[in-house]
């Protein structure tokens, strides 16, 4: 009979948040991960037990019997790890984080969201949207939900349940949504899938396991060719024209963002943005989407998204005076540094901007090298920080160089992250943009102390 959760990568922001279902539901839950974080340290406040080296001996006694220690574990997670082959060689039940997901939508209805970007967001808005709502739901996020200051949501009144349904290692296809959205499908992970052919099959795949009877909301106009099962509804969404769903009238000023939500039975008119960036105007219309199919009322569908206060690490203000403002963004991806850059220079067009960028993965920098150049050189000065390699290893000839060496801006510089404040220090600016999902952000706090 399991008694006992252990995580392997417990920091991870998927892993802790089924770290914290278990925990919610009275088990014992401990894990490992590499470094420690301002996530793991909270897990530590809430009771988890975390460990910081793969050591065998660091495990908790209680965790290493078999018979009552069920291990969940990261695909990040090298397959040399000590402790993954201590619970490999004793024969412990293990799974896959989305293997244990997927248990759940085939218990309760998964509103589950893919994409290349913008799922983060957009799962985060549809479970503050219902949260809020007489609906409720549960929700295991991509992010840290600054209303909620959690990557999980519980009820005991709703069934279902919003999942970010992860494309990497092809986890999402462990999923059964009940309603699925698919936000974007351009290219990434080729390092494991090899081409983009592949890539895009992969989402097609996961279109068909959508269950009988539910639903598919795609974004209008991205590279999809739906397998969908009998009787699944397909509805497009977009902000920029009409779709099944999608956003009329928009406006921005005085600090504000206002659209009409155009949906097949209902028009919703001077939406507020509660996050009032550009590319949100995008997500809102799918998460309103899914929460209207869920029940929500359109007044509470107006009211939730103009108090959704946004996620950790997505366009996050984290200091603002007449000095200067400072931003961070977790994009990591082309397409994402783009709609960052746009955001930023719409909301401070009149101010000098440097930009922060911390590449993520060796591999993805040499897929993509050429389009964060070309990303990046929308902004007129650009400082290039080292790769974060997270789970690989370095590879010859790859480094923020190549970056670097195609980038077009005015002012344009290479550091390292020991060296990024003196560097910011012989740069003109008055709002400073991070981005990056390594950890870049851990520097936010001592820039902020220095600058401000």
């Amino acid at each position: 009979m399991v008694e006992n959760y252990y995580f392997l990568g417990i920091g991870g922001i998927g892993m802790s948040a089924i770290a914290r279902y278990f925990k919610a539901k009275g088990f014992n839950v401990a894990g490992y991960d590499r470094t420690a974080s301002l996530l793991t340290h909270e897990l530590e406040k809430e009771g988890i037990a975390v460990n910081y080296s793969d050591e065998v001996e660091v495990i908790p006694s209680e965790y290493k019997n078999p018979d009552n220690t069920f291990v969940v574990f990261t695909p990040a997670i090298p397959k040399d790890n000590v402790q993954y082959n201590f619970f490999v060689s004793n024969n412990f039940v293990m799974q896959k984080r989305a293997q244990v997901l997927g248990d759940i939508t085939r218990r309760e209805r998964g509103l589950c969201v893919a994409g290349t970007h913008g799922k983060t967001t957009t799962s985060t808005m549809i479970a503050h949207i219902l949260k809020q709502s007489h609906v409720d739901c549960n929700a295991f996020l991509g992010g840290i939900s600054k209303n909620y200051t959690s990557n999980l949501l519980l009820s005991d009144k709703s069934d279902l349940v919003v999942i970010e349904a992860d494309e990497f290692d092809r986890s999402f296809h462990h999923l059964s949504p009940y309603m699925a959205v698919v936000t974007a499908t351009d290219a990434d992970h080729l390092d494991i899938y090899g081409t983009y052919d592949a890539y895009v099959e992969s989402f097609n795949h996961f279109t068909s396991l959508v269950q009988p009877g539910g639903v598919l909301i795609m974004k209008k106009g991205i590279v999809l060719n739906p397998q969908l099962a009998e009787n699944v509804s397909l509805y497009t969404y977009s902000a920029t024209e009409k779709a099944d769903f999608y956003a009329d009238n928009i406006r921005i000023g005085g600090g504000k963002l206002l659209f009409d939500f155009i949906a097949p039975t209902t028009k919703i008119c001077d939406v507020d943005l509660g996050v009032p960036v550009l590319v949100n105007v995008e997500n809102a219309v799918a998460a309103m989407a899914v929460a209207l199919l869920s029940g929500a009322t359109e007044s509470e569908l107006k009211a939730g998204i103009a108090s959704f206060a946004g996620i950790r690490r997505r366009f996050e203000i984290h200091y603002k005076s007449d000095k200067f403002t400072l931003v961070d963004d977790y994009a990591h991806h082309p397409k994402e540094i783009e709609a960052s850059l746009k955001s930023i220079n719409a909301l401070y067009n009149d101010r000098k901007i440097v930009v922060v960028f911390q590449p993520h993965l060796f591999t993805r920098t040499r897929d993509f090298y050429a389009d964060f150049a070309k990303a990046l050189s929308v902004a007129t000065q650009v400082v290039l920080v080292e790769i974060y390699p997270a789970r690989e290893k370095p590879i010859d000839g790859v480094s923020s160089q190549i970056i670097f060496d195609e980038i077009t801006s005015p002012v344009k510089k290479i550091t390292t992250k020991k060296e990024l404040i003196d560097t910011l220090d012989n740069i003109d600016f008055q709002v400073l943009l991070v981005v990056g999902a390594g950890d870049i952000d851990t520097l936010i706090p001592s820039i902020i102390e220095h600058f401000k």
